[in-house]
């Protein structure tokens, strides 16, 4: 007689002694032990000592991952305040500076626009170039604090951009050229930039769309602007616009200056990233310089095991955190592959034929991709040979257990795919992959080192681990990390900052997902908190309804709701139908059974309705509250923020929720 084994209590993948010894985590956890005369075993026993020891385990990794600068005698003041912690306050240091430390012929950045190849970067070359802009940007007057932005796709000049800037002390951000008039100068408006770098036009699905007349509308509407450098990205240069001048000529005309690096506070601020602004105007995060080169010299060496001269890859534009995330893989000695344009032009292959061509060791998506590649057919595993790739990287949304499935199935065997989270407000994660821990199905792996993460629920305490739904609740930090914000634009006294974080749970971070600890010490997100369902008084994530109902082949994706209705909430399911499907009642009778059998009866929609698109943010992200406000008669305050805001009609006054 043979026993059924439940899938879920096998590890999808389990790295090897060997290579757990042989990873950067091993090599921390035997530099921690020597140093401090401990004797961590594991990487639990490393998280726990990390988490309590942030003093000595902060200042650990700047040792250990060679952190350029001067240190200074103090590691953390003020630790048990939360707002209000400082690291490394006496240090000196430049951000561009540890980024460019590797010199010589090796090539720093790959660049792909939808197919195409550009030649090389090599490390000379960015270094070159970075001290041409720089001097530029001096010339005209550019110096500590004043604000750098860009319009622009990911490619090498807008990281050039980023490296110059950092390297005088200037602070960076960017936005993408998909971005409406409206959405950029909501954003940039607020800092008030001295230089605009900005693209001519860019490709995407194999269109070429020129930018001039949004540029033109972009410069009357920053006032602050002195000077506009236009990369001609699609060849049109910078004809008539106000203030230009072309980047190739610029580079070419710069004086001749070696690098140089302005060494500055830990604190001193580097980025201006953006929340969503789907719920009004644009929060301004400001990140420091210190707080995210240490925050991403440890994700990059010790959770994503990257060594010189391997290749990192994320898909992402420059209007998402993850931008900023991949470039910092330069301190680590990574070449980065960069990409812009549709991941499916000319077709479902271009990422994956990216990896051969390219090499990638390291490679980042979104959810959204790996489930859009399943349902295209392709199996990238028979069609491509992906010898290179020995790490997934998933983020944006959660990565259903379906997926693990066709990862390990249908794409690699022995790769580490490691689900991430964390944002843009932290500029990293909070829960992400271990080299020393095996993958289990739907799991992120683990808490990041120095990231105190818990799971409370509603009265602010703990949920004990392993329970299933009493398991589920807020995800929280309780301790101070360096990538936390310096602040806000223009919050002088913090009160914006500190209500963004601060107010549910004083004296810890509250992130806003709804997520449960698992008995493997895993980490399950279950979508945003303020997304969350409450029919009947239960709490009940999102993304467990998308994991069921996006398993059957007719759908295409998938967005749910909370609609007031008779003085409850119930649960409304939209479903967007693939090509020759319709939503018929015996559809929507699997739909149901799907959802019954895979969560439970309270997550079963009470109304299900077809419709042709879902409102989704820049980055791809499904807008769950924009949705809910239309339904509801209330106004989306900010539709600048979303890619395809004219998708919002479709769920307006809409018959099927009247009854």
């Amino acid at each position: 007689m043979t026993t059924a084994i439940d899938m879920n209590e096998v590890p999808l993948w389990t790295p090897s002694a060997k290579a757990v010894a042989a990873s950067n985590m091993g090599a921390f956890a035997d530099f921690v032990n020597e140093r401090h005369g401990l004797s961590l075993a594991g990487y639990d026993a490393l998280h726990a000592w990390s988490v309590a020891s942030p003093d000595l385990f902060w200042d650990a990794i700047w040792d250990f991952t060679g952190v350029i600068g001067e240190k200074g005698q103090r590691v953390l003041v003020d630790a048990g305040k939360m707002p209000g912690a400082a690291f490394f306050p006496d240090a000196r240091l430049n951000f561009a500076e540890n980024l460019l430390r590797e010199e010589g012929g090796e090539i720093a950045l790959l660049f792909n626009n939808e197919g195409e190849m550009a030649a090389p970067v090599t490390r000379d070359a960015l270094r070159r170039d970075v001290a041409r802009f720089a001097a530029i940007l001096k010339s005209w007057g550019v110096g500590e604090g004043d604000r750098v932005a860009a319009f622009m796709p990911n490619c090498p000049e807008t990281i050039v951009a980023m490296l110059a800037a950092a390297s005088i002390g200037a602070v960076f951000s960017s936005c993408s050229p998909d971005f409406g008039v409206k959405g950029v100068l909501d954003r940039f408006g607020q800092i008030e930039p001295k230089v605009l770098v900005a693209c001519d036009g860019y490709r995407y699905a194999g269109k070429v769309l020129p930018a001039h007349d949004k540029l033109g509308e972009i410069v009357a509407g920053l006032p602050s602007l002195e000077h506009v450098a236009i990369v001609p990205f699609i060849g049109e240069g910078k004809k008539e616009l106000a203030k230009a001048e072309d980047w190739p000529t610029l580079l070419a005309s710069a004086p001749e200056a070696s690098l140089s690096f302005a060494r500055l506070p830990f604190s001193h601020p580097l980025y201006i990233m953006y929340s969503s602004g789907t719920t009004g105007i644009p929060k301004c995060i400001v990140h420091s310089a210190g707080g995210t080169l240490l925050q991403h010299l440890k994700e990059h060496r010790l959770h994503c095991d990257i060594r010189p001269g391997e290749t990192l890859f994320y898909f992402t534009t420059c209007g998402w955190m993850m931008w900023n995330w991949l470039v910092s893989g330069l301190a680590a000695g990574a070449t980065l592959a960069l990409y812009d344009g549709s991941p499916f032009a000319p077709d479902e292959r271009v990422l994956f034929d990216y990896i051969d061509a390219a090499g990638i060791n390291v490679f980042g998506t979104s959810a959204k991709f790996i489930d859009a590649v399943k349902k295209s057919g392709l199996k990238p595993r028979a069609t491509h040979d992906l010898s290179s790739m020995r790490m997934i990287l998933s983020t944006g949304s959660p990565l259903v257990p379906e997926s693990f499935d066709f990862v390990y199935r249908d794409i690699k065997t022995h790769v580490a795919l490691c689900s991430i989270s964390g944002g843009t407000d932290i500029v990293s994660c909070f829960v992400l992959g271990s080299p020393m821990l095996p993958v289990w199905r739907g799991e992120i792996q683990a808490k990041g080192l120095g990231m105190a993460v818990e799971v409370w629920d509603e009265e602010g305490k703990p949920l004990a681990a392993g329970q299933g739904e009493a398991s589920k609740g807020e995800l929280v930090c309780t301790r101070p990390f360096p990538s936390m914000p310096a602040g806000f634009w223009n919050d002088p006294d913090g009160a914006k900052y500190r209500s963004a974080y601060f107010e549910r749970f004083p004296g810890a971070w509250c992130h806003g997902d709804y997520a449960e600890i698992t008995s493997h010490g895993g980490i399950v997100i279950h979508g945003r908190s303020d997304a969350t369902l409450n029919p009947g008084g239960v709490r009940i994530g999102t993304a467990e309804i998308y994991a069921q109902v996006e398993q059957l082949p007719e759908i295409q994706e998938a967005l749910a709701i909370g609609q007031n209705w008779q003085g409850d909430v119930r649960v409304v399911l939209f479903v967007v139908m693939r090509e020759g499907a319709a939503l018929d009642a015996a559809m929507e009778k699997r739909i149901r059974d799907k959802i019954r059998a895979g969560a439970s009866p309270r997550h079963v929609p009470a109304k299900i309705v077809a419709v042709t698109d879902i409102p989704r943010t820049k980055s791809g992200k499904i807008t769950e509250l924009a949705v809910r406000d239309i339904v509801h008669g209330r106004d989306v305050k900010n539709r600048e923020a979303l890619a395809n805001p004219e998708a919002l009609a479709l769920y307006r006054d809409l018959p099927e929720l009247a009854s």
